[in-house]
């Protein structure tokens, strides 16, 4: 049984946590957002890792980066492994300080700086290599869809599912040579397609969204946004399937060393990406469909959209924020 007096004070830590997280994603856009529209994506990445990883220093966590900015060789701060947070409960943390780098570079919608939190050893460990991913929203048959079946076979289930026809169904995918064929047969099938140029996250997330017109996402993108978007779906009740994909094989083994002994070719269900519980937090860069981007009434102000959810209440929380800097100020020489 249960013991109510034990409940209680981790639920209020997990709120707290969840407010926590919101103020760590809402630091990296305001600092990426000077860099919007300038053309320089790397600048304005590298705002958002270092934004980021300073406010990570007040979470109140014993937290292990499992999804990061790559290697410890290759990324000076939010590499894989580094220990983040300032003491408390063990965590494994998911992160894309800028996801959408070239949306905020071009100044394009959906722009988004993202974490997830998830009880040590939860998430997913995998490089960073691309991934196969179908994603579908909630209130649907379990396995409605199947990343080893075809794209009209899936479409005509989902359809039926929805009491739909295929015509009325939106597939989203990333507008690359790679998906040719998939979006080919997707218009075969009678699907309509919506095109993105980045940031398959939020994509993924649209799928459970009331209102967002999409219907399915599938196609190939990064590991590391996969297992984000897997943490966002599981607080949202959507369904997901992934499986990594190799390029040769020192992917494949770096991939087999991180499976803990799994085959890392394996079909991967939600659950094998995101498990336990789970912690989400997004915030806008730039405004798209999902969120609004970063606003800045006056140099000293500024306001930011963001989306917070809790697997274990499956609560989805809109917070917008307003921001008030001090103005810097002269000193005597």
């Amino acid at each position: 049984m249960i013991d109510p007096q034990n409940v209680l004070p981790y639920r209020v830590t997990d709120r707290n946590l969840a407010l926590e997280l919101v103020r760590v994603t809402e630091a990296a856009a305001i600092a990426s957002a000077h860099w919007t529209g300038r053309g320089q994506k790397n600048e304005a990445d590298g705002a958002a890792v270092q934004a980021m990883r300073a406010a990570f220093d007040t979470v109140a966590i014993d937290g292990v980066v499992t999804i990061g900015e790559g290697e410890m060789d290759e990324a000076p701060m939010l590499y894989i492994g580094e220990k983040v947070g300032s003491g408390g409960p063990a965590m494994d943390i998911a992160v894309d300080p800028l996801e959408g780098t070239n949306l905020c570079a071009k100044s394009l919608p959906n722009a988004l700086t993202v974490v997830a939190l998830a009880e040590r050893g939860k998430f997913l460990h995998a490089p960073d290599i691309y991934m196969e991913k179908i994603v579908v929203g909630p209130d649907l048959p379990e396995d409605v869809v199947d990343i080893d079946a075809s794209i009209g076979n899936n479409l005509r289930s989902l359809a039926k599912a929805k009491k739909r026809d295929v015509s009325d169904l939106v597939l989203c995918a990333l507008d690359r040579e790679r998906h040719e064929e998939l979006i080919a047969y997707a218009r075969e099938a009678g699907a309509r397609v919506m095109l993105l140029s980045d940031g398959d996250v939020a994509a993924a997330i649209a799928t459970c969204i009331d209102g967002s017109g999409v219907d399915l996402y599938a196609g190939s993108g990064g590991a590391p946004e996969g297992v984000l978007a897997a943490a966002a779906i599981r607080c949202m009740d959507g369904q997901m399937q992934g499986r990594l994909l190799f390029e040769d094989e020192s992917q494949r083994e770096r991939a087999r060393e991180m499976a803990n002994g799994l085959d890392p070719a394996r079909k991967l269900f939600l659950h094998d990406m995101a498990s336990g519980h789970v912690l989400f937090s997004a915030t806008g860069v730039t405004s798209g469909p999902l969120l609004k981007g970063v606003e800045r009434p006056s140099p000293t102000r500024a306001r930011t959209h963001s989306i917070v959810m809790r697997s274990k209440s499956g609560t989805v929380r809109y917070i917008e924020s307003h921001h008030t800097f001090k103005p810097k100020t002269q000193t005597a020489s």
